[in-house]
């Protein structure tokens, strides 16, 4: 009885614990904890690293380097006091497919292919700016917190109250690969949120936020009809471009009060 008791103690502790706010004020719920996340967003990212080509080329590698710096210059001014990964790898894939992707810890992928579509720096902006939203506010851990639900809480509380709670138990016991969860895809808020707060933090680090709709109308044009795999649970490009714009005046004045961003090689 005395343990049923601890338990459930526990498990309201976690579930206090793991309510929270995104940056944007919207209420969230993620219980898995941060470490383990980064964990699982590092080898996952090792994993592509090792599958997928990494981009030897120097200019566009130098174009995304510097474009990821500007942006995350800016994200302690943006967003005060939300939690950020000790370090950010931001990775170009020698791969054809106009796509990017974030994980937990910080890791940013982008892809080669991408850079037709994002013709400018600013568009190209618009994209990172995005990725990096999506770490900022959690979202892999909310996701896989959803997909997960009450098992992923009894197995974190039987773990933890045996003392015994590495993460690599936790991946076994909850079924996980190294990239299964982290790749679910997210969820039809979460990118509209990281859409506001990448116009956000691509207009503060001094990138046009215009080009943001012509982005998603780039992007749409590139599908050829059919949905991108980075448009696939994505928004309509329509309602997202009516979405940007409705917030496009704040954004461009604060856009017109910092010096153009500049990445051109």
């Amino acid at each position: 009885m005395n343990r049923v008791f601890s338990l459930l103690t526990l498990m309201f502790a976690l579930l206090l614990s793991g309510c929270d706010k995104t940056p944007t004020g919207r209420d969230q719920l993620a219980l898995i904890p941060p470490s383990m996340m980064a964990q699982f967003g590092s080898q996952a990212f090792l994993q592509m690293q090792q599958q997928i080509p990494v981009s030897q080329d120097a200019d566009s590698n130098a174009r995304v380097q510097c474009i990821a710096r500007e942006i995350l210059l800016v994200v302690g001014d943006r967003f005060p006091g939300i939690p950020m990964p000790e370090t950010w790898e931001i990775v170009l894939f020698d791969d054809p497919t106009p796509n990017a992707f974030a994980l937990p810890g910080g890791k940013i992928g982008v892809n080669q292919g991408l850079l037709k579509v994002a013709v400018n720096d600013a568009q190209l902006a618009a994209v990172i700016g995005h990725e990096v939203a999506h770490v900022l506010a959690q979202h892999g851990n909310e996701r896989l917190t959803q997909e997960l639900g009450i098992k992923a809480l009894l197995l974190l509380v039987g773990l933890f109250s045996e003392g015994d709670a590495d993460s690599e138990r936790i991946i076994q016991a909850l079924g996980l690969g190294a990239h299964l969860g982290i790749a679910l895809p997210f969820s039809r808020a979460h990118e509209e949120e990281a859409d506001v707060m990448g116009l956000e933090l691509m207009a503060s680090a001094g990138f046009d936020p215009r080009e943001s709709t012509q982005l998603w109308r780039n992007m749409a044009a590139a599908g050829g009809g059919q949905p991108l795999e980075f448009l696939s649970t994505h928004p309509n490009h329509e309602s997202r471009i009516e979405e940007l714009q409705a917030r496009m005046n704040e954004a461009f004045q604060r856009y017109q009060k910092r010096p153009p961003a500049t990445c051109n090689q």
